[in-house]
């Protein structure tokens, strides 16, 4: 469904056509909880109260201010009545915007949302489609090819795009490579036994980069495989899974900004956190449910890194939502930067928004009921 694109080839109406641009700074909203609105004391005592004051003079309204008091007294009572009204409407419009920020983060956090798949180039669409089904035991699931637009794609995965993750593989007519860059880091497949799919692998000529081992301070057997375009692969052994195509991990250059915006913006949860001082990096699991029964999120921040070069491969993630206008609001007030205004697209009007995280990483929220006409 997502067509992610790059110079070499022209531009389409699918849900990957969007130019990745950086990302604004993050300016603070208000807080709710900031926001006070103080009672002006209404006892006969206080006669130097202004709302008193003003409630006095429009008793006489028959009589023109101006012989009453004068035309001097007159105007200056106009003024502070101006600066009163002033003042309730700012404490107004805090409290709107508050409210309204509020509910839109609720929202975001109650929405029906799942990670839908993951979008990136490659060189030999029938090359890697041979390698993710023989090797990894994926199921090509579909494909299409738009020659009037110069380009093919292929969604895989192990199970029907309505209920699991899937990868969507983007091939250019004419490109052969793709340059991956350091700021991506790797899918995560769960398998039941990871040393018999590095024999597999080995077996189909595939690179194995990390042989299989327990990960480092833990007992989980991993291994690293990389695929014919160099995008690197992390088995892990575990159990039955309802869905084995369990990991994507991005780089980040401030792990508490991005923990932050992917639970206010995204409505995301905080899994779990591991910090690795002896290796100096620190990883987060983010997502929509249990590790073990959803695709999420693995964000790594290495001491040090605030930048990543993202290179020209990866593209982005896709996410299912109820309403992308609600959506792209709850993005916009947590500082997040829309690169796609939210409405259907032509052609096909299926309901998208684009937008940037904080480090720049591109994702795209599809409208959940949209996205399953498309697979009909």
């Amino acid at each position: 469904m997502l067509r992610a694109t790059l110079p070499v080839a022209p531009s389409s109406s699918s849900t990957c056509c969007l130019s990745v641009c950086r990302p604004s700074m993050r300016s603070p909203s208000p807080n709710f909880s900031s926001v006070r609105i103080n009672c002006d004391d209404t006892s006969a005592s206080n006669s130097n109260n202004p709302s008193r004051r003003l409630a006095l003079f429009q008793l006489g309204t028959a009589i023109p201010q101006s012989q009453f008091l004068g035309a001097k007294a007159s105007n200056l009572l106009k003024a502070e009545r101006n600066t009163i009204e002033g003042s309730a409407i700012d404490r107004s419009a805090l409290v709107s915007t508050a409210i309204k920020e509020q509910d839109a983060l609720e929202w975001a956090k109650n929405d029906m949302r799942r990670m839908l798949h993951a979008v990136y180039r490659v060189g030999d669409l029938e090359k890697t489609i041979k390698f993710y089904t023989a090797c990894l035991g994926m199921k090509l699931l579909r494909k299409r090819d738009i020659p009037e637009e110069r380009y093919s794609n292929a969604f895989l995965g192990y199970g029907p795009e309505d209920s699991h993750f899937a990868v969507e593989l983007t091939h250019n007519y004419g490109v052969d490579k793709y340059k991956i860059g350091n700021g991506f880091g790797h899918f995560g497949i769960a398998v039941d036994d990871v040393a018999k799919t590095v024999d597999l692998i080995n077996a189909k000529r595939g690179k194995v980069i990390r042989e299989p081992g327990p990960v480092n301070g833990g007992n989980t057997i991993i291994a690293f495989i990389e695929d014919p375009d160099g995008y690197e692969f992390e088995l892990l052994e575990r159990g039955p899974t309802p869905e084995p195509l369990c990991q994507v991990m991005l780089r980040v250059g401030d792990l508490e900004r991005s923990i932050n915006f992917y639970q206010k913006a995204f409505g995301m949860e905080l899994l779990h956190k591991r910090d690795n001082p002896e290796e100096k990096y620190t990883v987060a699991m983010m997502g929509y449910g249990p590790e073990d029964k959803t695709a999420v999120l693995e964000l790594t921040y290495n001491y040090g890194v605030t930048e990543y070069d993202k290179g020209e491969g990866y593209a982005q993630i896709a996410i299912g939502t109820d309403d992308v206008y609600k959506t792209a609001e709850a993005i916009k007030l947590c500082g997040g930067n829309i690169i796609r205004q939210p409405g259907p697209l032509p052609g096909i009007n299926t309901k998208i928004t684009a937008c940037l995280d904080p480090d720049g990483w591109k994702w795209v929220f599809v409208d959940n009921v949209d996205f399953l006409k498309e697979l009909e």
